[in-house]
Formats: C-alpha cells, sequence, structure tokens
C-alpha cells in the first residue's frame, strides 16, 4: 500500500522529467565534445603529432557549423517548464541560428588562423591547451544566442569568456600578454559581478528568471518596487556592454588585442562582440520590452560615445608605432561596436523593434566577414614583420599583389566606400534604423564618425599601393636562410592561411554583389 508521500512525488518527478532536443542543442554540444575530446588525446600525443589537435577541431567547429542546416526551416525549444511552452531555456529560432552562424563560422576562420600561428610558435604556445579552450568559448559563445533564461546567459556567458581570459594569456614568459589577459580578467569579473547584482534585482522584482516570464510581470510591478526594478535592467547590461566593447567599458580592449596571439585577438574581435550584442538584444528586446525607456537613452548614449571614442582613437595611431596595425584594428573595432550599438537603442523608439534588430544582425555579420579578413592578412603580414607596423604595409602590392587587393577591399568594406557594397549597404541600413526610430542626432553623429573613419582607413589603403621605402625588412619570424648571408627568408603562404583569406575575400565579395542575402534580415521577423 503507497504512501501518501509516494503519492505527492509521482507527479512531482513526472513535472522533473523533460524531453531533450538533441538536434537543437548540438551544434554547441559538438563543439563542447570536441573540446574533451581533443584535451585527453593531448595526454597520449607525442609532440610531432600535436597538429593533428588542430586539424580535428577545425574539422570540429565545421561539423558544428554543418549542423544549423537541418535547423533552419522552424523554431525548436527545449528544457521548457511543464505546462508552459513558452519558457524555456534554450530555443533554436531564427535569431539563434543567425548567430549561431556568425559565432561558429568566426571561430571556424580563427582556428584556421590559429594553425598557422601554431606552427610558426614551433613549441612555444601549448597546443592542447590552445585547442581546448578556443573550443569551450566557441561552445559558450553558440550557447548563448539560444538561451531565454537569465541563469543560462549567464552561464554562457562565462563559459565564452573565462577560455578566452587564458587564450589572451597563454604565451609563457612574455610580460605583455599576462599583462593583458589580467587587465581583461578584472574588468570582465567586476562588469559580471554587477550584471549578477542586476539579475538578482530583477528577480527580486519578478520572481522568474526566464526572459518571457519577465516581460509579462515586469510591467505589474508594485510601485514600491519600481526603482529597484529599474537599476536592475541598467546593472543587467554593464556585463554585456563590456563584451560589445562600449565606452566606457572599452580600456581593455587595446592591450588585450596587442598581447593575444593575434588569431585570438581576430576570435575577440568577431565573436566576442556576438555574444554582447546577442545578450544585449535578448535582455532588451526579448526580456525587458516595457523598460525601453530605461535601456533605449542609455544604449543611444553609449552607441555615440562608443562610436566617436573608438574612431579617434584609430585616427591618434601612428604609422611607425610598434603594433600600430593591431591597434588600429582594435580601435576600428570598438568604433564599429558604436554603430552595432545603434539598431538596438533604436528598437526602444519604434513599434518594429525586429526590424531594428534586423538592422544590427545584418551589420554584424558583414563586419565579421571583412575583419577576419582584415586580421587574417595582417596575420600574413606579421609573419615577416613581426612587429605588424603599418609602415610594414607599405608597397605590400609589390610583394603581395592579391593581398593588399583583398585588404584594400575589405578596408573599403569597413569604411563603407565602393567597391565594397556591402559595408555601403550596412551603415545605410543602420543610419536608416536611426532615422525611422527619430534619433535623428544619433544619426548625424554617426555619419560624421563615417567621414572620420575614412581618414584612417583610406590612409592604411594608400600604404599598400606606395613605393616602399628602403630595404625590405630582414627581421622575419623564421631568420634568415642559412645559404644567404642576412637575406629574409621567402615564405610560403601556409594552406590554413589561404583558406582563411579566401573564405573571406569570397563571402565579402558575394555579399557585396548580392547584399540582400544579408539585407534581408532587416525586412523579415527573428523572433
Amino acid at each position: 500500500m503507497s504512501s501518501p508521500a509516494q503519492h505527492l512525488a509521482q507527479p512531482l518527478a513526472a513535472s522533473l522529467v523533460q524531453s531533450v532536443d538533441w538536434l537543437a542543442i548540438a551544434p554547441p554540444l559538438l563543439a563542447a565534445v570536441v573540446a574533451l575530446v581533443v584535451l585527453v588525446a593531448d595526454l597520449f600525443l607525442a609532440d610531432a603529432r600535436k597538429p593533428l589537435l588542430g586539424r580535428l577541431s577545425v574539422a570540429g567547429l565545421a561539423a558544428s557549423t554543418a549542423l544549423l542546416l537541418p535547423l533552419r526551416d522552424g523554431d525548436r525549444s527545449t528544457f521548457c517548464l511543464t505546462g508552459d511552452a513558452h519558457a524555456c531555456s534554450y530555443t533554436a529560432d531564427r535569431f539563434t541560428l543567425v548567430i549561431q552562424f556568425l559565432v561558429l563560422g568566426g571561430a571556424l576562420l580563427a582556428a584556421l588562423l590559429s594553425v598557422t600561428a601554431l606552427k610558426d610558435a614551433r613549441g612555444r604556445l601549448p597546443e592542447g591547451e590552445f585547442w581546448f579552450l578556443l573550443l569551450s568559448s566557441a561552445a559558450g559563445a553558440a550557447l548563448l544566442p539560444a538561451s531565454r533564461d537569465l541563469a543560462t546567459l549567464v552561464v554562457a556567458l562565462e563559459v565564452a569568456s573565462l577560455p578566452a581570459f587564458a587564450l589572451v594569456g597563454i604565451r609563457h614568459g612574455d610580460r605583455r600578454s599576462a599583462e593583458a589577459a589580467l587587465k581583461f580578467f578584472l574588468s570582465s569579473v567586476t562588469a559580471t559581478a554587477v550584471s549578477l547584482m542586476g539579475i538578482s534585482f530583477l528577480y527580486a522584482t519578478t520572481g522568474t528568471l526566464y526572459l518571457t516570464r519577465i516581460a509579462d510581470r515586469i510591467q505589474h510591478v508594485d510601485g514600491q518596487f519600481h526603482t529597484l526594478a529599474q537599476t536592475g535592467v541598467v546593472l543587467t547590461l554593464v556585463g554585456f556592454a563590456f563584451k560589445t566593447a562600449a565606452v566606457p567599458f572599452h580600456f581593455w580592449v587595446p592591450d588585450t588585442y596587442i598581447g593575444a596571439p593575434l588569431p585570438i585577438a581576430a576570435y575577440l574581435s568577431v565573436v566576442g562582440k556576438a555574444v554582447g550584442f546577442s545578450g544585449l538584444i535578448l535582455v532588451t528586446v526579448v526580456g525587458l520590452p516595457s523598460y525601453a525607456d530605461v535601456w533605449g537613452p542609455a544604449l543611444a548614449a553609449l552607441a555615440a560615445l562608443t562610436m566617436t571614442v573608438g574612431n579617434v582613437g584609430a585616427l591618434r595611431q601612428q604609422a611607425t608605432r610598434a603594433y600600430s596595425a593591431v591597434r588600429l584594428l582594435a580601435w576600428s573595432s570598438v568604433g564599429q561596436a558604436g554603430y552595432l550599438l545603434v539598431p538596438i537603442a533604436a528598437a526602444a523608439y519604434t513599434d518594429d523593434a525586429e526590424h531594428a534588430v534586423g538592422s544590427t544582425v545584418a551589420y554584424a555579420l558583414m563586419y565579421a566577414a571583412v575583419n577576419l579578413g582584415a586580421f587574417a592578412v595582417a596575420a600574413l603580414v606579421g609573419r615577416t614583420s613581426p612587429r605588424n607596423r603599418l609602415t610594414d604595409y607599405r608597397g605590400l602590392h609589390a610583394r603581395h599583389p592579391l593581398s593588399a587587393l583583398l585588404l584594400a577591399f575589405f578596408l573599403l568594406c569597413l569604411a563603407g566606400l565602393p567597391p565594397g557594397v556591402i559595408g555601403l549597404f550596412a551603415k545605410v541600413t543602420v543610419f536608416s534604423a536611426a532615422v525611422d526610430a527619430g534619433l535623428g542626432w544619433l544619426a548625424v553623429v554617426m555619419a560624421v564618425n563615417v567621414v572620420i573613419a575614412l581618414y584612417y582607413y583610406l590612409r592604411w589603403t594608400a600604404l599598400l599601393f606606395r613605393a616602399p621605402e628602403g630595404e625590405p625588412e630582414t627581421e622575419t619570424a623564421g631568420g634568415t636562410d642559412p645559404g644567404t648571408e642576412g637575406a629574409p627568408v621567402r615564405h610560403r603562404v601556409p594552406a590554413p592561411l589561404t583558406v582563411a583569406i579566401t573564405l573571406t575575400a569570397a563571402l565579402g565579395l558575394v555579399l557585396s554583389g548580392a547584399p540582400q542575402l544579408i539585407l534581408r534580415f532587416t525586412d523579415t521577423a527573428l523572433f
């Protein structure tokens, strides 16, 4: 004879058992599984066979990206509350798939750059740990856009961030790398702590962590808790603003990009931003639409400050300074973050928030393709000019004609000038989002910043086609050819680096020829 306690336990147990949609969670799950396989395999592989780990990691990221294809036809949700199909922790909708494609595709291109960087490092970087950390971070970054509750959002954010700290400081004995990692870590931990406090305030006022339920309940918060809810909204946005490198949370960017291995700087510039912007969009547009009067003005001010500070910082870079090319890309990424914030801010002032969000997604896809391409060419130049100064690019057209033409194309895309048509269309789309939302002052600030950015992008482009000064640089990544006295080694472009440059160039050219492939996101529902 069963007891009353057993009768009570049976429905409780039934309510806790859920079916898991394995196909929906497959892309981030596969990246995480491959990360564990790489970590274990590293224990048993001899040093001479460690490059196999890179091939396995590239294959794993390619397979994770391919797993997005079966999901493209419909929305899928899992880990949902029993009896409420709209309160789920994981949702693979159109927005999720687009951001996951950006994240996993960006991680794949960064992995291709890393294969060459690890080979050139000649054992100075621990390969097993490197690949494990990169795959783990990519898995967390792919999880975040699918998260639909604040707890999962924070976990995904930290899974994406913690391995990135280690990747920045992975060069043993490099003081610059260690300082960059420490600055990145301390500032990120502080931002996360502030966000967790904001989340606790939101939970205290709504009693839930699910974004859809927060959106409903926060509209009916008692007047005595209204200030607490507003404070929670602002504090929650801080952690994601840090990831986007929005001013005043941008100070870690230049030192981190310089201290990190170049492929990791490329990874942070694209995947790190995707994490921040997807988190901002989910928290504001999905979870807190009724508090648009709080986060809308804050994000508009952040957008104006971020694009201005970023472009002025890039403008001030001295061509002869060590790592000035990487510094310029770092400050440029801050400026581009300002443009990406504009449509999210505009979503607070319009009834068609999804159209505004689509503008951010379209711009992010354009930026990811061409910025990774610029980093890929910078990695090529860095193999023979390790200090990676802007002056090292002078006369690149004479040494590597195709690479110079492609870098010029990438820079013109970032500037928004033909033949970089996709960059022009993406900027017009963001500009239109601000105008349509009645943010004319923000559109004016953006226009001024676009003009400022033209100067430093065109200055770099012009250097590529100017005659080189003096003798070619003899400092190389591999020393000198033992058969010649002091002559620089003639390096062949490694296959992974060639593939990365080719993929980004092909993507940029296709999108410039058919910009509707990206811009259609501004006209269709993403949620």
